[in-house]
């Protein structure tokens, strides 16, 4: 039974969504990496052409005849030999442009990466869903996420105290702060909605059927690239996420999203 210093935070369903969200969104990015490694380069527009590409891995030659990875932004070209475009030893390093410790299936193995990250995919489309309709329904949209006219005006004294690794406690450790609130509607509204259509903006038979999806993005490798940038800027969040959760009291944060129970008498607080 729980103690006064207790409060039930997470419901049922915001426990089960996102830890189907943990599961898809890892299986989706390592099967996307296997699936942009059988053509590393990214373009804007409806047509690639590797002359005016935004960004590729690949392999050259240096000096002594060796490989050496090379990652282009634009016309900008870097050396990242032992990671990306070459991994492993430098001399006897495998050419590809993400290792296949980042891939799933580890292999070239383009095919198995499709089904994989298609299949994936869709599930966290329902899950996504799912999601959105509970937050509406049971208005956790409205008490919980949106952030209040009070808050956003401490967004410089929320900032300042995450940086200084001094998170809420007590009473304020109820409740998401602003900065928490602003980075869940991000995601939410933007970042994932934008990543479903790129992905199927991409897809021949969607296209056909819903031709409005290209224009959306200018052409299917546009669609690729925002897909792309959106994903890493998902990882990118959820980096951020992970370092605040273990910061912030990493057993108390786990325990409540696994049982819904969140303790207040934490030393740390709320990430």
């Amino acid at each position: 039974m729980a103690d006064d210093h207790q409060i039930f935070r997470h419901r049922l369903w915001v426990r089960l969504t996102h830890g189907i969200n943990v599961v898809c969104m890892t299986v989706l990015l390592m099967s996307g990496l296997q699936i942009f490694n059988a053509h590393p380069a990214l373009y804007w527009g409806d047509r690639s052409r590797f002359d005016r590409r935004i960004l590729s891995i690949g392999a050259a030659q240096d000096a002594q005849g060796r490989p050496m990875g090379v990652t282009s932004i634009g016309t900008r070209e870097f050396d990242t030999t032992g990671l990306l475009g070459v991994s492993g030893d430098p001399v006897e390093g495998t050419i590809r442009a993400f290792p296949a410790w980042m891939t799933l299936p580890g292999a070239q193995w383009l095919s198995m990466g499709r089904r994989w990250h298609f299949f994936f995919a869709w599930i966290f489309v329902v899950n996504a869903a799912t999601y959105g309709i509970m937050t509406i329904v049971s208005r956790h949209l409205w008490r919980d996420l949106l952030p209040s006219g009070s808050g956003l005006r401490q967004i410089g004294g929320s900032l300042w105290n995450h940086l200084r690794l001094r998170f809420p406690r007590g009473e304020e450790a109820k409740h998401y702060n602003v900065l928490q609130k602003l980075a869940y509607l991000v995601v939410l509204l933007a970042l994932g909605p934008v990543m479903i259509l790129a992905g199927l903006a991409m897809s021949p038979r969607l296209d056909a059927s819903y031709p409005f999806l290209l224009d959306i993005f200018g052409g299917r490798q546009s669609a690729r690239t925002v897909h792309f940038i959106v994903a890493f800027s998902l990882l990118g969040f959820t980096v951020i996420h992970i370092t605040m959760v273990v910061l912030s009291g990493v057993w108390n944060n786990l325990r409540s999203m696994v049982t819904g129970w969140y303790d207040l008498g934490n030393k740390h607080g709320n990430a």
